[in-house]
């Protein structure tokens, strides 16, 4: 979220691979470029900070020249359900190491949205279908960007058994549901911003707080400065079979309590 969570993952991201030997890292990108979408230039930092996906969602594309960056850099997806006429594409197939392959895919949620998107649920179906954990790859990651905490438990449920991993993105807090569900796919409903949590949901508070008490604008949001928390999840999964065997939530530096593995 902002400049303050871009150098959170610009400056933590690097030492948390080599302490956690992580294999692959994927960050969600969607609100990095002042608190609205991500441009290419921010992309390449977060790519360079170590992350090996950058996700988006419903702001995919308010940075305009991620409508061209994003046919030349495949580390990037957008949403499976957003236009079908959009650039990019919104599930890919990556190298984890030592011929390991993982799924990443997006999906926008309905409930509470803006626009109305297409259905989610099929979106996904397919490409697990076609894409089983522990076969064609040893994990599978989905990116489940919507508001409602509903939706979200509904798609967890839903892969629970073909995926290794559900995470909810776009509500900015973390939330406190981590789990492994009967199946073996890992979940949490929201990873949470990396961003500074003095704040509203990331922007400065006086604005979002006019708006609330008065129902009038007088400026434009803008991202909060102070220092990041670094939120998200960290995931272990079993190469053969794809099931998560542990799943910790990830909180440091910044104003909320830390978490992570022992």
């Amino acid at each position: 979220m902002g400049r303050s969570g871009r150098t959170a993952v610009s400056e933590r991201l690097k030492g948390l691979r080599a302490d956690w030997k992580l294999d692959f890292v994927v960050v969600n990108g969607e609100n990095a470029s002042n608190g609205a979408g991500l441009s290419g230039d921010h992309a390449k930092l977060l790519l360079e900070a170590g992350a090996d996906c950058i996700t988006l969602g419903d702001h995919a594309f308010d940075q305009r020249d991620m409508l061209q960056f994003i046919e030349t850099e495949p580390r990037i997806l957008r949403p499976m359900n957003f236009a079908k006429d959009a650039p990019g594409r919104g599930a890919a197939i990556f190298d984890a190491g030592r011929g390991r392959r993982i799924l990443v895919a997006q999906v926008l949620g309905q409930v509470f949205m803006k626009r109305p998107f297409d259905d989610p649920f099929s979106a996904v179906d397919a490409v697990l279908r076609s894409h089983p954990r522990g076969g064609q790859v040893a994990a599978s990651l989905i990116d489940m960007h919507c508001e409602a905490t509903s939706e979200k438990m509904g798609m967890g449920h839903f892969c629970d058994g073909r995926a290794s991993l559900v995470v909810g993105t776009h509500t900015h807090v973390p939330t406190g549901d981590v789990q492994i569900l009967p199946g073996g796919t890992a979940y949490l409903t929201d990873a949470g911003m990396c961003g500074d949590y003095n704040s509203v949901i990331g922007m400065e508070k006086a604005e979002p707080m006019r708006r609330f008490v008065t129902g009038m604008p007088k400026a434009r949001f803008k991202p909060a400065t102070e220092e990041a928390t670094l939120c998200g999840l960290l995931v272990e999964t079993d190469d053969r079979s794809g099931t998560a065997l542990s799943a910790h939530m990830i909180r440091q530096g910044g104003r909320l309590q830390p978490a992570g593995p022992q």
